[in-house]
């Protein structure tokens, strides 16, 4: 079963452009990667936050993803866009 991924990200202020061109750039890179099965970006312009709502094939691929994107430096690209780290949460889906 997949796992939801969710990623809060508060953002530095006046950024919204120059963070948009980057995720244009780089979500078909997240898209394709091994155990990727959607991510999709919400945006809040009253509290400036992005909130990536993604679905892994696991825990495990997700993390794996983290650790491939920190190495080439993607993460601290993106890190540089937020005025704080990012809440990053794990959730199981449930049918009721």
């Amino acid at each position: 079963m997949s796992v939801q991924v969710t990623l809060n990200c508060p953002l530095k202020a006046n950024i919204f452009q120059e963070l948009k061109l980057f995720l244009e750039t780089n979500l078909p890179n997240v898209r394709g990667f091994k155990g990727n099965l959607r991510v999709s970006v919400l945006f809040d312009e009253t509290n400036n936050e992005m909130l990536l709502d993604e679905e892994w094939l696991s825990v495990e691929s997700h993390q794996t993803y983290l650790k491939f994107i920190e190495d080439n430096g993607i993460l601290a690209q993106l890190a540089s866009f937020l005025s704080e780290p990012p809440q990053i949460k794990y959730f199981q889906r449930v049918e009721l």
